[in-house]
């Protein structure tokens, strides 16, 4: 199950965080780069545990 809720909260970061950068304020555009960054790794980190079978 930890496979499926990282990847899901790898989504919706990564989406969050585009939408966050079409921000004109300088401050939310970079929030949205570090958000969508998270969600790139959160999703990595499901590939990996569904790799290893949510062993770790």
């Amino acid at each position: 199950m930890g496979e499926l809720t990282d990847k899901i909260k790898g989504n919706v970061d990564e989406l969050v965080g585009k939408v966050k950068q079409q921000s004109p304020n300088p401050a939310t555009r970079d929030e949205g780069a570090a958000q969508q960054l998270k969600g790139k790794g959160e999703q990595f980190t499901g590939k990996v545990k569904g790799a290893l079978g949510d062993d770790i």
